[in-house]
């Protein structure tokens, strides 16, 4: 993967995350961490949501990370595609270490982690060109 695009997400920490059900789309924000050894997202939701019963039925879903700019020079940003899952056993651990790294105050929380596996990112950065696109995985 293109070392700017594993910057970018490492250095930001809120994922649109977008599912769907019934042929509706449904969208949330939520507090991110990125684990680039196994090439995840780490984040926290509560089982009663709208989204965890969604991708609990369809666990494919899509993000979004971008730098917020009217800087037309500036702008960033990721399109993700990937699978949620529960993260449990050993995983949870190592996860759930780095996520209270991330966000101390997580820890005085219920957390309850799920990872979005990697499969397809589109980075747009006019930082390295106006429309520069940097592509990595695959959308099937």
């Amino acid at each position: 993967m293109d070392k700017r695009i594993v910057k970018f997400i490492k250095d930001h920490h809120v994922l649109t995350l977008a599912t769907s059900s019934n042929n509706l789309s449904y969208c949330c924000n939520v507090y991110y961490v990125y684990n680039d050894q196994n090439n995840f997202l780490i984040f926290s939701s509560d089982i009663s949501t709208k989204h965890v019963k969604e991708f609990i039925q369809n666990p494919n879903v899509a993000g979004a990370i971008h730098l917020e700019t009217k800087a037309i020079e500036k702008i960033q940003g990721v399109q993700l595609l990937g699978t949620v899952s529960e993260l449990n056993g050993e995983e949870l651990n190592i996860a759930k270490k780095l996520y209270v790294d991330t966000f101390p105050y997580a820890e005085r929380m219920q957390l309850h982690l799920w990872k979005m596996k990697l499969k397809f990112i589109k980075m747009t950065n006019n930082q390295i060109g106006f429309g520069k696109k940097l592509i990595w995985g695959k959308i099937n």
